[in-house]
């Protein structure tokens, strides 16, 4: 397999004489049909959604431009609430009491009819989750790594002595995870139409029922749009959206940022964020066997019970998937949750199978620990 640094090389070299990509652009290299499916997408991406065109009766958002902005697919500042239950080393995604997402939201509609502003936390939950949300920029790019390249980073048993044990989660029909914080879901496709009914009650062909209210059905009435809440040309365009964003192209780097990219890999940061990835098969070729700036291996790591919070899958609650480093330049808070304010505070957030790449960065100079911070904010 090619190495990261030199394969990150190649990449820099590449685009060295393009046209840098902002935050929010498509990807180089799209059809003229191709670029109307990203502007029409991007439409329906941007709208509100109200009671009478499918939003709620629960909700998180009113459309997914509300949670990723600024521009859209960017991140958000809305923080979502996540519940499972972890017990004998077994998850419950609790679907009995209303399912791992709680909507912090109702419509007025519901409101009236059951006296509640928002879902209710799961009583059997062990543990509650905060959610901040992520960029999406490059999803698409990730969508298509080949299962064999992450499975080729995965060490479960740590055969190289280095502390990292990479290992992908897996749905519940055994496929490879690779979305969500904790990689449980493996397709880009699930993960957009599923959005669409956990993040803002919009039923579609692919989820076409509503989930239910804490475990019991929605009262008659309060939901006044027919199932389907949108077409599957809809969700199709979105899902075009947001699989051609492309990742942005990293600002260029002064002699400290370069000190700072070969001190990334020297700590160790690069053992989980793998810098360069690259694409398979796909029928479009802006997509097509693509090397690309990553930042992850898409692998689940234990990162310690500081970190720990919920289950999902065969993720435990210390378990979290590698946050492609996508746009720190625009971030002002970092990991999962949010409960960083700075790189410098996330880096030493870091347990587990984190705690050596994170011991080595803080035994680094104040100028080196600078420089690495500098290379970040870069991308």
């Amino acid at each position: 397999m090619t190495r990261p640094r030199a394969a990150l090389a190649v990449l820099v070299l590449a685009v060295g004489c393009q046209k840098p990509l902002k935050p929010g652009d498509p990807l180089r290299g799209l059809s003229r049909a191709e670029r109307d499916r990203f502007d029409r997408g991007k439409v329906v991406f941007d709208s509100v959604f109200t009671p009478e065109t499918g939003l709620g009766p629960l909700f998180n958002s009113t459309g997914c431009g509300e949670c990723h902005e600024n521009p859209a697919g960017g991140r958000g500042d809305e923080v979502e609430v996540h519940a499972t239950a972890f017990r004998g080393g077994v998850c419950d995604p609790l679907p009995q009491e209303g399912g791992p997402v709680i909507q912090q939201h109702t419509t007025p509609a519901l409101k009236q009819a059951l006296g509640i502003d928002e879902e209710p936390f799961p009583p059997s939950a062990t543990a509650r989750a905060m959610r901040t949300s992520p960029v999406v920029f490059g999803r698409g790019l990730l969508d298509l790594v080949p299962d064999s390249v992450l499975l080729a980073y995965a060490d479960p048993g740590d055969q190289n002595h280095d502390g990292v044990k990479g290992r992908p989660n897996r749905f519940v029909d055994g496929r490879i995870g690779r979305f969500g914080r904790k990689a449980f879901v493996p397709t880009l496709r699930e993960f957009n139409a599923g959005a669409f009914a956990a993040e803002m009650s919009v039923t579609n062909p692919q989820q076409p029922t509503e989930e239910d209210i804490g475990g019991k059905p929605i009262p008659a009435g309060v939901d006044p749009a027919a199932d389907p809440e949108i077409t599957q040309d809809a969700l199709d365009l979105t899902d075009d959206f947001v699989r051609f964003l492309a990742p942005p192209t990293p600002l260029k780097l002064g002699k400290d940022g370069r000190r700072g990219r070969d001190l990334f890999s020297q700590v160790g940061c690069a053992s989980c964020h793998i810098p360069t990835l690259r694409t398979g098969a796909s029928p479009v070729p802006a997509l097509r066997n693509r090397t690309f700036a990553a930042y992850t291996d898409l692998l689940l790591h234990d990162m310690g019970a500081g970190l720990a919070d919920i289950c999902l899958g065969l993720a435990t609650p210390a378990d979290f998937r590698t946050e492609p480093l996508l746009d720190l330049r625009g971030a002002e808070h970092f990991l999962h949750d949010g409960r960083a304010a700075t790189l410098e505070q996330a880096i030493e957030l870091h347990g587990g199978e984190g705690s050596g790449a994170r011991d080595r960065f803080e035994a680094l100079s104040a100028a080196d620990r600078a420089a690495l911070v500098a290379f970040l904010k870069s991308l």
